[in-house]
């Protein structure tokens, strides 16, 4: 059995399905179900007696204890973490709460757990702490991609918070020998993703007539990687990868924001004909401190472990919006009232040009 922290998100609960669907090995499942999870994105599940769900907290401190107590999971694999940029500038404390305290309190409980092993079972038990590119900064147009030894800088409340649970996860290696492996993964897209991020934004928004706000210029570069892609690294790493490590996660798909946007209006065109959804494209004021571009070197994954996406992005974007597409259902049960009250703040209708 494993424990899957944050797996009603949009990560976790695709990482839960591939798992289940690949495998027969249950996994505890612990969300707090915040806006962004939602067991309607595990549905499929409801009966399954592999998946159990328990409600709660990562920085729940007796809640981790009696979880770890009563399943005895022999690996952990962390989701649960506040994770949009632009929240974290509105409204930074849950950030530092979640991905900071939270993390600190997880693995504070893990070590309890680790040290009362067996040694056997300490020999084959493993934590993997799943972070993001954003804890390295900000790239120029020429610069070499992010690689594992690039150092950190972040720049914003959320990339600020995921970089200090980095740090604290590299120090109970060093400090208390907890079999612990870090991933940084480039923009994830794909099924499931609640839509304040690009992808998913964008296709609520032009199945809606709506405009589709692009910050600034559009001309910001990003990394896309395919959710079943990350989650397959992610089961390599806690396979084979080697305690102690970080393995930097890509999708070798760099694109700027418009770009993908225009991409995602073609798919559109033909899948769902009738609408001329590029000309609802319309460039808003930037955000605040908003990273030019980044880029993953996921070189050392391949040599080491053989993994490498499978996916392009245009392969995977159609994947994507096929699901949206085929989901109507649980995409208009996501978009709340609390939603429009966050693009409303953070896409203003006056456009740039």
């Amino acid at each position: 059995m494993i424990l899957v922290t944050g797996g009603a998100g949009f990560i976790g609960a695709n990482f839960v399905l591939d798992w289940l669907g690949e495998s027969d090995e249950p996994i505890v499942n612990l969300d707090k179900l915040t806006y962004a999870g939602n067991l309607a994105n595990l549905g499929q599940l409801k009966g399954d007696a592999r998946h159990i769900f328990v409600h709660g907290d990562i920085g729940d401190r007796a809640l981790v204890e009696k979880a770890l107590a009563t399943h005895r999971p022999r690996a952990i694999v962390n989701f649960a973490a506040e994770s949009h940029v632009d929240r974290s500038i509105h409204g930074p404390a849950p950030f530092i709460e979640t991905n900071v305290v939270g993390t600190f309190s997880l693995l504070e409980q893990t070590r309890s757990f680790y040290t009362a092993l067996a040694p056997s079972e300490q020999a084959s038990f493993r934590f993997v702490h799943v972070s993001t590119d954003e804890v390295y900064g900000s790239l120029g147009p020429d610069d070499r991609p992010f690689s594992e030894a690039t150092a950190y800088a972040p720049n914003s409340p959320y990339a600020a918070s995921k970089a200090a649970a980095d740090h604290l996860a590299r120090a109970y290696v060093h400090t208390y020998g907890l079999p612990v492996l870090t991933t940084n993964c480039s923009n994830n897209y794909g099924p499931r993703q609640f839509p304040e991020k690009l992808i998913p934004l964008m296709i609520h928004n032009a199945l809606a007539g709506k405009a589709l706000p692009v910050y600034g210029d559009g001309s910001n570069v990003r990394d896309w990687l395919y959710v079943g892609d990350h989650c397959a690294a992610i089961r390599t790493v806690l396979e084979r990868g080697r305690p102690g490590e970080t393995y930097n996660i890509g999708g070798k798909a760099e694109r700027t924001n418009v770009d993908v946007v225009r991409t995602l209006c073609r798919i559109l065109t033909e899948l769902k004909p009738g609408r001329d959804y590029a000309s609802q494209i319309t460039f808003v004021r930037d955000r605040p401190g908003h990273d030019r571009r980044y880029a993953i070197d996921a070189g050392k994954i391949t040599r080491e472990l053989a993994w490498k996406p499978r996916e392009s992005f245009e392969s995977g974007l159609a994947r994507t919006v096929r699901w949206y597409l085929e989901n109507t259902t649980w995409l208009a049960g996501v978009t709340s009232g609390d939603y429009l009250k966050w693009t409303e703040l953070n896409y203003p209708v006056e456009a740039t040009s």
